[in-house]
């Protein structure tokens, strides 16, 4: 499964010129996490966090400190440009989304910009690719059968159930047109390419 059938393409980003404030506002009207940057024509410059906002924007309370070393620091840039982290993982519309998910384990991401030849199509979320966990068994079941009979065209030589997202693909009659091995491995292949499933078994019946 790749980037483009889970992202969510309706992106709110801001440029380099916008106010902090109006950054700020974004963040949290729309509960989002973090905004891309982006340039005219799309091209993502880097990325502007909750905490890129925060940072330097509440002043300490008088009346709470006793030390007052703060009242004459220097003020927090005015602009996303002065804010905004540069450095940004972005991702490809065709990547994989089991790379992506590591990306987030890896990096503590919680969502990334998606490009396509540098330029903003999309972002994806930790929230996006627990969505493709939810979808019902029987509806991940009938996209895998659909796989299976175009795969192989014997639509009735074949058993397939799904449980928890976890499938079970078994040959009940006929016989492959190649070797075994490169059945199994081919729809172990085309079953990994269903959005929710989880793992895949393939196996022929009575057989463990």
């Amino acid at each position: 499964m790749r980037a483009r059938e889970v992202m969510t393409t309706e992106v709110v980003a801001v440029e380099p010129g916008t106010s902090a404030k109006e950054a700020a506002a974004l963040l949290a009207e729309r509960g989002f996490a973090a905004l891309p940057v982006v340039d005219g024509e799309g091209r993502v410059l880097g990325i502007v966090a909750e905490a890129d906002v925060l940072r330097g924007r509440l002043p300490r309370d008088p009346r709470l400190h006793v030390r007052r070393d703060d009242e004459n620091g220097t003020p927090p840039p005015a602009l996303v440009s002065g804010i905004m982290t540069a450095d940004v993982r972005t991702v490809e519309t065709t990547a994989d989304v089991a790379d992506i998910a590591r990306v987030f384990v890896d990096a503590r991401l919680r969502s990334v910009p998606v490009t396509d030849r540098g330029r903003l199509v999309g972002i994806v979320s930790r929230r996006d690719l627990l969505r493709t966990l939810l979808r019902p068994d029987d509806q991940l079941r009938d996209d895998l059968v659909a796989l299976v009979a175009e795969y192989t065209g014997e639509p009735g030589d074949w058993d397939v159930t799904v449980s928890d997202g976890f499938a079970t693909i078994t040959r009940t009659g006929g016989t492959p047109e190649g070797s075994v091995e490169t059945e199994e491995r081919a729809l172990r292949t085309l079953a990994r390419t269903v959005s929710g499933i989880v793992d895949v078994r393939v196996g022929t019946s009575g057989t463990e």
